[in-house]
């Protein structure tokens, strides 16, 4: 599931970066969200891997 919104959010990010629409910099909260749970699916697959 993380790894899936991770993915979005990237998506969306390189979209908004891309179009030039970016809205300030509020567009790089899609990028913040994105490596959050990018890095929380790979904590949780470390700990079922581990257990």
């Amino acid at each position: 599931m993380f790894w899936t919104m991770s993915i979005i959010l990237f998506v969306l990010w390189a979209l908004g970066m891309t179009t030039g629409s970016t809205e300030g910099h509020w567009v790089h909260l899609l990028l913040l969200f994105s490596m959050v749970a990018l890095t929380v699916a790979v904590a949780q697959r470390g700990r079922r891997l581990s257990a």
